[in-house]
């Protein structure tokens, strides 16, 4: 079984996104038996809350079930739980290293070093802009979670 762990800044908007297309790429590649997936944050707040309503209507108007129902912070029991840890955007890469024990350390990657066709290194995060920064999170999301299931369907 391969644990990865999706992580944005609140996990309210990126990671809940990149977790429902990533779950659902999974079962449709009949993968589920293989591969779990969850998201955090690193600075999800306290007490939990719902994702944003942006990100959950543009789940919803390409067809995906919103997965994530509250946010969650990450632990430091979350780098030796999961096989890879996913950040989506630099800010986010360096709070994970220095949460990170040493051991670990090479579990660590960006979500768009999966999707290099897309000339981006990060998932901009939506939350004050318009709806059409979700679209545009979509995008990257479904690019970056296909090289992500892809890379490990070959193995």
């Amino acid at each position: 079984m391969n644990k990865f762990l999706l992580v944005c800044t609140a996990n309210i908007c990126r990671s809940p996104m990149a977790l429902t297309v990533a779950r659902k790429l999974v079962a449709q590649r009949g993968m589920s038996r293989f591969i779990q997936l969850e998201s955090a944050g690193t600075h999800a707040p306290a007490p939990a809350q719902v994702p944003d309503p942006r990100a959950i209507a543009a789940l919803l108007r390409r067809g995906y079930k919103p997965e994530k129902k509250r946010s969650k912070r990450i632990a430091e029991s979350h780098f030796a739980d999961f096989d890879l840890v996913v950040a989506m955007e630099a800010d986010n890469l360096a709070e994970l290293r220095k949460m990170c024990p040493e051991e670990h350390a090479h579990k660590l990657r960006l979500f768009l070093s999966y999707a290099p066709e897309t000339g981006r290194t990060e998932v901009p995060d939506p939350y004050f802009g318009s709806a059409a920064g979700f679209e545009v999170v979509m995008d990257l999301c479904e690019a970056a979670a296909n090289g992500l299931i892809g890379s490990y369907a070959s193995q």
